[in-house]
């Protein structure tokens, strides 16, 4: 498996060259992008812009791992609002393009959300619409991720959506697309269940993966902290991934680096590195 970190693990102020640099002096081979309203990558990043970043991660001697995007979470796909659905898809345009133009062949996406409980007083929708109306927004979308060999990966978020890998797995096989698998989260998954067994019903579904940790007992968001810190089975998840017979990008996406680390926050990177150096010799 091939060891990569996410953009949000670091300050979000931090320039991208930055955050470049102290992912490869901490060892990391690959960095995970994020689509922004008005980061280096956006929604209105042209060819040129985006040929720019991909050139500082090779610089950086890095590789691009992925695509990921929190826009999302202000425009949910499975909303009663069609101006708010088609804000979602649009954003999932601007995916697909940027991630063509980038060089890279996977998007995370959020397909809707029943409900968010860390956005107060957002919308609540019916489970069997939502299901329907995310279904139609990834089906929309096909035929431009095809045109551009762009794959749609479903994360399992905190979205009160998809609550098991048998429902995600039929979700997944019901496009009967190679163009639509999983971006499982390690850590997502101990809110609901155990990730070695998401692992093992998601199987060749998988495309990338996303390693952070948890604890249980906070069940909240301030449950996030260090890899080996919390509650994951590390050691099943590996050996379900091996028997899974992943061996792709796995980036580490630490959220948020503050206030893990309110001083020094470059060391998370570097703690990170090592942990996942650890957690990868475990299971074989």
């Amino acid at each position: 498996m091939k060891k990569s970190i996410s953009i949000w693990s670091f300050p979000f102020d931090w320039p991208l060259d930055r955050k470049l640099k102290v992912a490869a002096d901490a060892g990391f081979a690959g960095f995970e992008v994020d689509l922004t309203e008005d980061g280096p990558v956006n929604l209105k990043s042209d060819a040129k812009a985006l040929a720019a970043v991909r050139k500082k991660v090779e610089a950086a001697g890095l590789e691009l791992s992925g695509l990921a995007t929190g826009l999302y979470w202000g425009a949910n796909a499975a909303s009663a609002d069609p101006a708010v659905r088609a804000k979602a898809a649009g954003i999932l345009e601007a995916e697909i393009g940027c991630a063509a133009g980038l060089g890279l062949d996977v998007i995370l996406v959020v397909p809707g959300a029943v409900g968010v409980d860390f956005i107060p007083g957002g919308e609540v929708v019916p489970y069997d619409l939502a299901y329907e109306r995310a279904a139609k927004f990834v089906a929309a979308a096909l035929p431009a991720a095809r045109k551009a060999k762009v794959t749609i990966c479903i994360e399992n978020v905190w979205n009160k959506f998809l609550l098991s890998p048998l429902e995600m797995s039929a979700f997944i096989d019901g496009f009967q697309s190679d163009r639509v698998g999983a971006y499982f989260d390690a850590g997502n998954a101990l809110l609901v269940g155990y990730p070695e067994q998401w692992i093992k019903v998601l199987g060749k579904r998988i495309r990338r993966v996303h390693f952070k940790d948890f604890r249980r007992a906070v069940a909240t968001v301030d449950g996030f902290c260090d890899l080996l810190s919390g509650d994951v089975d590390w050691p099943a998840v590996m050996k379900a991934l091996r028997e899974a017979g992943y061996d792709g990008w796995v980036a580490a996406e630490m959220i948020p680096p503050v206030p893990f680390y309110k001083h020094c926050p470059e060391v998370l990177a570097a703690n990170t590195s090592r942990a996942m150096d650890a957690i990868f010799s475990l299971g074989a």
